[in-house]
This record gives structure tokens, sequence and C-alpha cells, in this order.
């Protein structure tokens, strides 16, 4: 089966690199699966799971949105920040997503800034998920 290098970097470094056979993000339009010759693209990433596919291993990756570049047999993922699951806190994704939770509440009484909290919430969930899965 076809493979294709595939990269995951954040401003702290290199999270994965490796050949794939698949490639899954969650882009603002929607899912996104790559393949080997894929055609070429350029596109803004939502907070989500990055799901990279070898044969039958599936890896994930927690990611807090950036950017994708899929060339025919290359894909690089620019991440604001990008965990494996063995690399997130359970506890501290917990504490992050009670705080977010509560900043929420707040929000609508005392008009926090809603949309911050709202993310802050997202990517805990995310998190969560990754690192539970």
């Amino acid at each position: 089966m076809k493979t294709m290098q595939t990269n995951v970097v954040t401003p702290d470094g290199s999270v994965f690199d490796g050949q794939v056979n698949m490639v899954s993000v969650k882009t603002i339009n929607g899912e996104l699966g790559i393949l080997p010759n894929h055609l070429p693209l350029v596109t803004p990433l939502a907070i989500g799971a990055i799901r990279l596919k070898k044969d039958k291993d599936v890896r994930l990756i927690a990611l807090s949105g950036g950017f994708i570049e899929v060339r025919q047999d290359e894909v690089n993922i620019l991440a604001e920040s990008a965990e494996l699951p063995s690399d997130i806190d359970i506890t501290r994704a917990r504490a992050a997503k009670e705080r977010a939770e509560r900043r929420l509440e707040e929000a609508k009484r005392d008009n926090i800034d809603f949309r911050r909290a709202e993310l802050a919430l997202k990517r805990a969930l995310n998190r969560l998920d990754v690192a539970q899965n």
C-alpha cells in the first residue's frame, strides 16, 4: 500500500514525522481525508483530532488549529499546538474543561468573552477525547 511523508510541527518542534497511508483532519469547512497522490492543497484547520493511518495502525494527535499543506506524496501540518495521547495530562485537561464551562456560564451573565471560553472548552474536550481513545 502506498504511503506519503507526513509531518506535524508546532512552534515547539516536531510532534510526528513518518510515512502513513492516510491522514484525516478537521478543517474549518469539515472533515478531510488525504491519500497518496492527493491534489495540492493548503487550508486552515479547526480544533480536532488528526488521524494518521499506517496499515491497520491508527494514531491520534490532539490539534488546536493551524494549517495543512498537501503535495503529491507529502503532508505538512503546521499546528498552533499538537499533542500525542501519551503527552496529555488528563487531570489538567479536565480542570481546563471545568474552567471553560464556568467561564461560559459567566459569559452569559457578565458578558465575558464568550468565543474565547467556547474555544477553550473545545480544546479541552478534544484533548480529553484523544487521550481517552
